[in-house]
């Protein structure tokens, strides 16, 4: 199984930018995709951003697509989501999680992760 560490959540303004990673270990040998999911306050996890091993990458288009990008540098097992244009509701505990194999049409997909790490707040003062 792979183990996962976030971090670079913080505080910033409305229209800040923060870069968040995520650190893998455990059998990273395995080819693994990396979502990225966050939960605010009295919401439900939702999904950001995922990306497969080879690089593909999806977005949730309702929220983040044109503002955040995701990407993996898979000799460091490290994912990172960039974050852009950050608005207030963008506030929440970001998540990171891995799954092996499947497609990118199902990365969306909650259930479909097997391992997630502990969470990096991120707040976006207005």
């Amino acid at each position: 199984q792979v183990q996962l560490v976030e971090s670079g959540g913080g505080l910033v303004q409305a229209g800040g930018s923060l870069r968040l990673s995520c650190a893998a270990s455990g059998r990273t040998s395995s080819n693994y995709g990396i979502g990225w999911f966050r939960q605010a306050p009295g919401k439900e996890r939702e999904f950001v951003a995922a990306i497969t091993w080879s690089g593909t990458r999806t977005y949730n288009p309702d929220s983040v697509k044109g503002r955040f990008t995701i990407s993996r540098d898979n000799a460091k097992n490290t994912v990172y989501l960039q974050m852009n244009s950050l608005k207030p509701e963008d506030t929440a505990v970001y998540y990171c999680a891995a799954r092996g194999g499947g497609t990118i049409a199902t990365m969306n997909r909650i259930e479909t992760y097997e391992s997630w790490g502990q969470g990096t707040q991120v707040t976006v003062s207005s």
